[in-house]
């Protein structure tokens, strides 16, 4: 004797509630990429290829997220 399977009547819209993502599926890897950038010191990175210029970069933002 089979067993029936349990089907959908119709199949769910896109967009539905099943292909959403939870608010913190965002909000904690963005949390934690900020804190990082908070808490490292850009100047004190040494990059391969001694361009100063990314160091620049990442201390202006730095800059401005702490005012």
């Amino acid at each position: 004797m089979s067993a029936r399977t349990h089907t959908r009547p119709h199949p769910a819209p896109p967009g539905s509630a099943d292909t959403r993502l939870p608010w913190w599926a965002l909000a904690l890897p963005a949390l934690a990429f900020v804190t990082l950038l908070l808490i490292l010191n850009p100047a004190d990175a040494h990059a391969a290829t001694g361009d100063p210029a990314v160091t620049h970069l990442f201390e202006r933002v730095q800059q401005i997220v702490t005012r």
